[in-house]
């Protein structure tokens, strides 16, 4: 495919004033001096981040300004994605190569100025929208909805602080606030006119010092909109991500101000404010859980009215809203869109129970992600009361007819009755969000086919009986744009030498690469490009102060939010099991391996932080040790996010995926890995199990208990037995014991071997440990055959095709969302 010249983007864009081809340098030096107020000669690295991003931004506006007009024109049915995590990454590389606008690059590069593009693009914090791999996948919707020109909008909360900032502090995980919008961000617009009142019913007052809730005193929230510009590959569709932020209304107590209680005025404005300052806050504590709760509330309510608005100016009538608009929950997060939705239709539309109910079921859709009871969300009936207490009475209208239809069908099942029931009784009364979600949306899906199982199995059985036409799969996929083409430019280059460039947008070509896995000049190349990878990672970690590493080393990865489930401690304990082999028998024959972790754990999570220092202890100890120099080495690199997983990745041989079977939906990152041509060590779990199935189990390392046997054993199971009977794992856990990892620290891990022996090792991470080694063997025993091990990641990257996000959102828009492309008009708007 012949690249556009920039005559041929200059057309493509009728970007109007701006202009290519020579005056590239120009537009820089404009937004240098009017935007920044800074003469070139003295611009600063961000002065200049800015200015490019600002230029890039001038050449997409008018096709972002065509792509509304479009839809509007065309009164097009839209996706509105509700998610409370966007994990977007750094935007002006990925927008670069979306709008195929490299030259651009090159322009500037070559220009006086002597642009150093890795030091520009370093300059843009990543966008604190999210923690993993939900707010992932979302970034990758909205990535493949744009480039399939899919009429879509993203809706999220423009969070002034991510999650936060991860330090490691003599082994410890240390929490920084991570204010990401500290700077002026360049992509985002602000649309203060279309800012929509949130009402609830409360207020907020400061008494004693503290703030505190004014029940039955009415209040409203102001929710502004951000947008940000989201780039479909050749820059034909622009479609938008619509963050709110909150602010109270323009109004404070001026008497109370000037009799100097400054803070009581203005008790409403922090309140309103401090809404969206925080991604997720700690959940450990009751404020914490009803901030969130008020967060949800805000994203839903928020969202809704723009899209209703959208719908009524293009004229439409309310019985034709589930033909114009589809909306999808990103798990459970957004379910209070089922009573909101109820009340417009019900207070605002003036509809019939009736009619404004089938409404609501055929326009929302539910996508679920975890099994975790503690995921799971319920929020207490006294909350609603307090804040929603007409979604209350929604709520409850809901369920009696719901739990009426339900004792006609099934008479004298009084168990089956409160099991499905919204309400969940006990000494607090709570509203169930699952059920909410499931009962009030015509689809219910999710993310690989073991986990749909799951779902209608363990999860929701009763409700999967009843309503079995709304239970779908929709397995989970990732954007081949950004995490292979952005991410891996020497992969990137000998994929498209092999087979074209009909793979950045055409995920199923990836299969041609199959016969080249024979070819040995297509395997050396592929192996020079994993080289190169792993050759900038190391040079990467070097210039930012971080350990040495040898690139000729075998680099197996996990990264992933720290969590027992996902099981960093059994690769931490295979770990300790090597290095006793190697101190055993120094002339073991196996090859050189670098582990590296990366991942947050939530704040008030002890034992994951305590999994972290454990982590880091062992590299310590393992560093400090003579005899494992060049055989074996620990990393954790601290403060994981999406520009670190897009260097990590290309990087790897080995990707770790090894949650306890029948816990992990899906997984996301086992798919970058494989399209970037790592192998896979894994369980028989979420993804995983696909993967298998379309490269070929002889091509990844399964290992492990199955789903089932993990649930069929959980009433005696004894990892006391594993002790007794495995020497290894004996060895390892005594090792640990006698505080070889915390010799300054005694103790300091008891817990870690309480919750393996003791508390029954709830995620079998003793069971899996044996079995999980004699893959590693295998891994081992291959890994010394390059030509052998690169021939299986070949094949793990040309059967990656069915993983790209490309697939999945074509699914969701054909079986879910009904809904077709709308190619964006050429012309200019008028």
């Amino acid at each position: 495919m012949k690249r556009n010249s920039l005559a041929d983007l200059r057309r493509q864009y009728d970007c109007g004033p701006v202009k290519f081809s020579g005056h590239n340098e120009a537009l820089y030096e404009r937004h240098l001096a009017f935007d920044q107020v800074v003469p070139t000669s003295e611009a600063s690295v961000r002065n200049k981040f800015e200015a490019v991003a600002l230029s890039l931004r001038d050449v997409l506006s008018q096709r972002w300004i065509k792509t509304e007009h479009t839809y509007r024109q065309r009164n097009a049915k839209r996706v509105y994605y509700l998610s409370m995590e966007y994990l977007m990454g750094r935007a002006l590389s990925n927008n670069f190569i979306n709008l195929r606008l490299e030259p651009l690059v090159a322009d500037l590069v070559k220009a006086r100025h002597r642009l150093n593009p890795l030091e520009i693009m370093e300059q843009e914090p990543d966008a604190g929208l999210g923690n993993g791999g939900l707010g992932r996948l979302a970034a990758c919707f909205l990535d493949s909805m744009a480039t399939l020109g899919i009429p879509g909008m993203g809706y999220g909360l423009r969070y002034e602080y991510g999650i936060f900032k991860q330090a490691i502090r003599d082994g410890w995980q240390n929490e920084q606030p991570d204010h990401w919008l500290a700077r002026p961000d360049p992509w985002e617009v602000a649309r203060p006119d279309e800012a929509v009142k949130v009402r609830i019913n409360c207020s907020f007052a400061i008494k004693g010092g503290a703030l505190c809730v004014v029940q039955d005193r009415p209040s409203v929230l102001i929710g502004v909109p951000f947008d940000r510009p989201v780039v479909g590959y050749g820059g034909k569709t622009i479609n938008t991500l619509r963050l709110w932020a909150a602010r109270a209304p323009e109004t404070f107590d001026f008497a109370q101000f000037s009799s100097g209680d400054f803070v009581g005025a203005l008790a409403e404005t922090l309140t309103a404010e401090t809404l969206t300052r925080v991604l997720y806050p700690d959940d450990s504590t009751l404020a914490g859980k009803g901030l969130r709760f008020l967060q949800e509330y805000f994203l839903v309510a928020c969202s809704l009215a723009d899209l209703v608005r959208r719908f009524r100016e293009a004229g439409n009538g309310w019985p034709a809203l589930a033909d114009k608009a589809a909306i999808q929950l990103n798990d459970t997060h957004p379910a209070l869109a089922v009573p909101e939705l109820m009340r417009i239709l019900l207070d605002e539309a003036e509809l019939g129970w009736h009619d404004a109910w089938t409404l609501t079921r055929r326009t929302l859709a539910y996508t679920n992600h975890t099994l975790l009871p503690e995921a799971l969300e319920t929020w207490p009936v006294e909350w609603f009361e307090r804040l929603l207490p007409r979604h209350l009475e929604i709520i409850y209208e809901i369920n009696r007819l719901f739990l009426a239809d339900i004792r006609l069908g099934f008479p004298g099942d009084e168990g089956r009755v409160e099991r499905v029931s919204l309400i969940g009784e006990g000494p607090q009364r709570h509203v169930r969000m699952v059920n909410l979600a499931i009962v009030g949306t015509h689809s219910t899906n999710g993310v690989a086919a073991l986990h749909t199982e799951l779902i209608k199995r363990r999860l929701a059985p009763d409700l999967a009986e009843i309503f079995p036409e709304r239970f779908n799969n929709k397995t989970n996929g990732v954007t081949q744009r950004r995490f292979l083409l952005a991410a891996n430019p020497p992969l990137a280059r000998a994929v498209t030498d092999a087979i074209g460039e009909g793979w950045v947008t055409e995920p199923a070509r990836f299969a041609e690469l199959k016969p080249l896995a024979d070819d040995p000049a297509f395997r050396d190349t592929v192996r020079a490009a994993k080289r190169e990878a792993k050759t900038r990672l190391v040079d990467w970690l070097t210039r930012d102060g971080g350990p040495s590493v040898d690139p000729d080393t075998v680099f197996d990865v996990q990264i992933k939010r720290i969590h027992e489930y996902k099981r960093q401690l059994m690769n931490a304990l295979h770990i300790v099991v090597l290095y006793r082999r190697l101190l055993a028998n120094p002339k073991l024959d196996v090859p050189p391996r670098t582990f590296f972790f990366a991942g947050k754990a939530a704040p008030g999570y002890r034992f994951a932080k305590l999994v972290i220092k454990f982590i880091n202890n062992l590299a310590d100890v393992i560093d400090s040790d003579p005899a494992m120099k060049g055989r074996l080495k620990v990393v954790f690199i601290p403060d994981y996010r999406v520009s670190v997983a897009e260097r990590l990745i290309p990087a790897s041989d080995v990707s770790e995926q090894i949650s306890t079977a029948g816990y992990e939906a899906s997984g996301t990152s086992n798919m970058k890995f494989m399209m970037n041509g790592a192998l896979t060590m894994g369980t028989r779990d979420g993804a995983n199990i696909e993967i298998a199935e379309t490269v070929g189990e002889e091509n990844l390392f399964l290992f492990g208990l199955t789903a089932e046997q993990v649930a069929g054993g959980a009433s005696w199971y004894s990892p006391q037995w594993h002790y007794d009977n495995e020497p290894e794992t004996r060895d390892a856990l005594d090792l640990i014991a006698a505080d070889r990892f915390s010799r300054r620290e005694l103790g300091l891990f008891t817990p870690i071997l309480a919750a393996l022996l003791h508390d029954g090792d709830c995620y079998r991470h003793l069971a899996d440990l044996t079995d999980y080694g004699l893959a590693h063997r295998r891994l081992g025993e291959l890994y010394a055959d390059p030509a052998a091990w690169t021939r299986k990641a070949v094949l793990n990257i040309a059967s990656s095709g069915r993983f790209s996000s490309d697939r999945t959102i074509a699914e969701y828009a054909k079986e879910i969302w009904q809904v077709e492309p709308c190619p964006v008009d050429k012309e200019g708007v008028h």
